[in-house]
């Protein structure tokens, strides 16, 4: 059996907007030692072929200390190595892919169309094709079918198996059943996908080995897998250093603050975290102060507030009384406000009912 890794979507020199500039800096940092990783786990799984399969870089413009890390790294390898540029790092005149020198054993595809390369000496040979801009309407599995040459049959492709009608190399479920190939190694979908199987060909893509926003969370890695002309092993290997999570603390009943302490305590310091707040609250939140409490908890975290008023205050709303009326208005204006409005009008009931009531303002 052959023993590959397939990892895609790096993403290398992302800006992380949504963290501080000292953060984003240091998240750039991190990233580049996905490489080293990959690296280490190339050597200890003793894997001879590697596929990288698009958006290696998040843009055309890298930086000096990344591409001297990905050449040193490459440089070091044994492997195989097969790179197909995507749709964020396409392959053009000006692109690193085509202004720098390669290892030898490192294989650049180029061409918007598969090509072939053949690896005599494991009995295998691998196709791939490159995006040459950040978009490609045709598919880079169209009228292919790989030869029958008793050869491990690869592909290495950059593409979206979502929509046939994706500005970003659509490929069918019909193209890869034609495709004839014993392991198709797919990039662009940021989400692991688990081995799969149209007619005789295995497929997968990885997912990115690192998240870089809530929209990427969880544990993120490369596979490590083994083929021959009659099965595909596929393992996942995780390879991220943090972790976007998004978590739910419900209040109800508790104290703000000991609720969120005690969520907290349990997690990872290194993980970056999004905490939405629900259930009834006895008080306003002072949601910086919180935030404050929750920060040397996580790498970075940020606090959303959708608790409710609790639902005794609304016990009177169907009363004919100046109190129900005003619970009725309030009620009302809570439903159609945006998220953004609804804490100041839960405020206004509070304050509305401790006025009616002859009780002291509430905190």
């Amino acid at each position: 059996m052959i023993t590959f890794l397939h990892g895609a979507d790096f993403h290398l020199d992302s800006p992380f907007h949504a963290l501080s500039p000292e953060q984003a800096v240091e998240r750039r940092q991190e990233q580049r030692q996905l490489l080293t990783r990959l690296a280490d786990t190339a050597r200890q799984t003793q894997a001879q072929i590697i596929f990288l399969a698009g958006d290696l870089f998040d843009s055309q413009r890298v930086r000096p200390e990344t591409l001297e890390l990905l050449q040193d790294t490459l440089k070091s390898l044994e492997a195989q190595v097969f790179i197909s540029p995507g749709n964020h790092d396409p392959y053009t005149a000006s692109s690193p892919y085509a202004r720098l020198n390669w290892p030898s054993h490192v294989h650049i595809f180029s061409s918007p169309y598969p090509e072939r390369v053949e690896l005599p000496h494991l009995g295998a040979v691998v196709y791939g094709s490159a995006f040459l801009s950040s978009h490609r309407v045709d598919s880079p599995l169209l009228d292919f079918q790989a030869r029958d040459e008793g050869l491990v049959t690869f592909g290495c492709f950059h593409g979206d198996t979502t929509s046939p009608f994706s500005r970003y190399g659509p490929i069918t479920q019909d193209e890869i059943y034609h495709s004839c190939l014993d392991y198709l190694a797919l990039g662009h979908h940021h989400t692991a996908s688990g081995v799969r199987m149209t007619g005789s060909t295995y497929y997968a893509w990885p997912g990115c080995p690192e998240g870089r926003g809530f929209d990427e969370t969880g544990d993120k890695g490369i596979y490590l897998g083994r083929v021959d002309e009659l099965r595909c092993e596929l393992d996942f290997l995780p390879l991220a250093g943090r972790q976007y999570r998004l978590e739910t603390v419900d209040i109800t009943g508790q104290n703000p603050q000991e609720a969120l302490r005690a969520f907290l305590a349990q997690g990872n310091p290194q993980d970056i975290l999004r905490i939405c707040l629900t259930g009834e609250r006895q008080e306003d939140l002072d949601l910086p102060a919180l935030t404050a409490l929750a920060t040397p908890y996580a790498y970075h975290v940020t606090l959303q507030d959708e608790t409710s008023l609790p639902q005794a205050l609304w016990a009177k709303k169907e009363e004919d009384t100046l109190t129900g009326l005003f619970l009725r208005t309030m009620a009302g204006k809570i439903a159609e406000a945006s998220p953004e409005e609804r804490p100041f009008l839960e405020r206004a009931v509070r304050f509305g009912l401790a006025a009616l009531e002859g009780r002291e303002e509430p905190k």
